[in-house]
């Protein structure tokens, strides 16, 4: 492990694995390329996300890219995270867009060129794929949380990269692509099982999410919102109430009595100060105003 940029670097056993199969194949050139393109391609999002004021802790290197583990995941914006996932793969255009240029210039070996650019297309393509933690998976959570309470979105986002992960393990091991192909069979037991953990870890991210957003209902609601109202019956739990927060909408409870009558409204503040003061989660939203 090593910092750079104020960053702790590590190389995923993955890679590790990848490296040592290119030693005893003979592939060490093609293996630095790839490790300079991955390098170039997470910098990328290190610059991005630096440029957005985000905590990094940590940058994983993977073969196809890498993992960035920050404090900000799911309480930034939505457009930040969507752009911080495309800086990684837009590195890897500009990259092949030149190899491609430089093939043609004499003194240049054109077939290295190709090799180069064909690698940084492979990349971006992988990468762009709708599984966590690729870039595509990125931006498929901030598509489902745009259409979705915040938790069902991150549900969907973990069960899609499941299911697609083990699509990749069952495609690694038919006869049409020539036998078990190793590589992809472990990238894809490495992506099932980030998102299983991602499954497992659904109530640690969630409440990660709450505690932010205490404090940015607060300014919110200073500097003025447009509300998204959430319309619950008085029995409705505290918790049932959280669980329909959308990302990046402040939210007005509106509490509904018989015939459709407004018996309280609740602003989405009181709801999770409630939760976190008063271990609210089963408590009625009717209690916060009764």
């Amino acid at each position: 492990m090593i910092r750079c940029f104020g960053i702790r670097w590590s190389v995923h056993p993955l890679l590790i694995f990848v490296m040592l199969a290119s030693a005893v194949t003979g592939y060490i050139r093609e293996l630095a390329v790839l490790f300079a393109i991955v390098i170039v391609h997470e910098l990328g999002h290190v610059f991005a996300m630096r440029a957005f004021g985000w905590r990094v802790r940590e940058i994983r290197l993977l073969p196809f890219g890498g993992e960035a583990l920050t404090e900000e995941a799911g309480t930034v914006p939505a457009a930040e995270e969507a752009v911080v996932a495309v800086a990684g793969p837009l590195q890897n255009v500009w990259m092949g867009a030149a190899a491609l240029l430089a093939a043609r210039f004499e003194g240049v070996d054109a077939e290295w060129a190709l090799y180069i650019a064909k690698a940084n297309a492979i990349i971006a393509l992988f990468n762009l794929l709708p599984i966590h933690p690729l870039d595509g998976g990125r931006l498929l959570s901030v598509w489902l949380a745009a259409k979705l309470p915040y938790q069902s979105a991150l549900k969907w986002s973990a069960r899609t990269g499941l299911v697609l992960g083990a699509a990749l393990m069952l495609s690694a091991c038919l006869p049409l692509f020539g036998g078990v192909q190793l590589n992809l069979l472990l990238v894809g037991l490495f992506l099932a099982v980030s998102n299983w953990r991602l499954m497992r870890d659904l109530p640690y991210i969630f409440m990660r999410f709450l505690v932010r957003r205490e404090a940015d209902s607060a300014r919110a609601r200073e500097r003025g919102a447009v509300a998204l109202p959430i319309v619950v019956q008085p029995a409705c739990p505290v918790g049932d109430v959280l669980r329909l927060f959308r990302r990046g909408r402040y939210h007005l409870v509106y509490v509904l009595g018989e015939g459709g009558r407004i018996v309280g409204i609740v602003p989405e503040e009181s709801v999770i100060g409630s939760y976190f003061r008063s271990g609210g989660q089963d408590r009625a939203v009717s209690e916060l105003f009764g």
